[in-house]
């Protein structure tokens, strides 16, 4: 027998599908990576084998674990050979929603850029991701490194620039190298030729020693002014430390305080959980035939109008993204892997 639908029911059901092709659009239009490394050299894993399983319930709980409580993120799953390593880092001063949504695309996207390479990273302005089936804290690593700078050289003065930038960032490297366990971070500004002034911000993971630290943004500073004339702006990205300058304000200069709270420890298991049974539930009857129909017409009507606040939600946040990234087309970089 045929069912047709209530007008209320109708409305539902466009809405229902018209959000569903929103959110497939969405999914389909995750950012690109500024720079990602699939590295072949490292192992590759067979589709639907037990270490992919592994490797895509991390990923899926990775941005939800908290970190350090300061964008830092370290968890493991699995076992023996199958055992799967992953890192977040999102950059110091990024707010705590914007890390989350950040390691969410980037966990989403670097499989699809790396579909079967055991060890991979991919970095985006505000946070990095990498995942190996070999445990990566506490190491320093700057064979995976880019530097970036903008379009414009310095026009006058570019001794007296560059020496004023290396001071500036020599001073924060100190600091952030002195930050302890949490957190190795810090930001500043000097006055530059031409009334300019500059803007710094230097970090490293915190899983870094104070000393490693220092070697790895030593490293960086020495990659300056890059691979031509000397930019009004620019910096040099690794897995462990990163440094950008410009003479623009380009961080938050309210930074200090921590994104989020400390999670729960993660206990690596062999294989991903089972999904939990739904829960059960009791209704109690009263006037069966009016409270059924009652119940019913404002379950539609009431799904309808939230099915249409998720499409406006949604509709919002693509045109949010887009408005973003016309923004960010405002400006010209250009990138030098090495």
């Amino acid at each position: 027998m045929a069912r047709i639908l209530s007008p209320s029911g109708t409305l539902f059901f466009i809405l229902f599908h018209i959000f569903i092709l929103l959110i497939s659009q969405a999914v389909a239009q995750l950012p690109d990576f500024v720079y990602s490394v699939c590295l072949n050299d490292k192992g590759n894993y067979t589709a639907n084998s037990i270490y992919q399983a592994n490797l895509n319930h991390l990923l899926s709980i990775l941005p939800s674990q908290g970190g350090n409580g300061y964008g830092f993120y370290n968890h493991s799953y699995g076992n023996s050979s199958n055992k799967v390593y992953a890192i977040g880092f999102c950059r110091g001063d990024v707010k705590p929603d914007v890390c989350s949504s950040c390691l969410n695309n980037a966990t989403q996207r670097l499989t699809q850029v790396c579909p079967n390479q055991k060890e991979t990273l991919g970095w985006y302005d505000l946070c990095m991701l990498r995942y190996s089936n070999r445990s990566m804290l506490g190491v320093l690593e700057t064979a995976q490194t880019f530097f970036w700078w903008n379009a414009q050289n310095v026009s006058s003065h570019v001794d007296e620039f560059t020496k004023d930038l290396r001071s500036l960032l020599d001073s924060l490297k100190y600091q952030a190298a002195a930050g302890g366990s949490l957190r190795k971070f810090a930001t500043g500004s000097a006055t530059a030729p031409e009334f300019q002034t500059l803007y710094a911000l230097v970090e490293c993971t915190p899983d870094l020693s104070q000393r490693d630290c220092n070697n790895c943004l030593d490293y960086m500073f020495g990659n300056i002014p890059g691979f031509g004339d000397m930019k009004t702006g620019g910096g040099d990205i690794s897995t462990n430390c990163n440094f950008w300058y410009d003479t623009q304000l380009f961080y938050d200069p309210t930074a200090d305080t921590p994104l989020a709270s400390s999670p729960p420890s993660l206990a690596p298991t062999s294989s991903p959980p089972s999904p939990s049974s739904p829960n059960n539930t009791t209704t109690t009857g009263g006037n069966e035939g009016n409270t059924s129909r009652n119940i019913v017409i404002i379950t539609v009507v009431s799904s309808s109008v939230v099915a249409l606040a998720l499409i406006i939600s949604v509709c919002a946040c693509l045109n949010i993204t887009r408005a973003k990234r016309r923004d960010e087309n405002y400006v010209q970089y250009n990138l030098f892997w090495y």
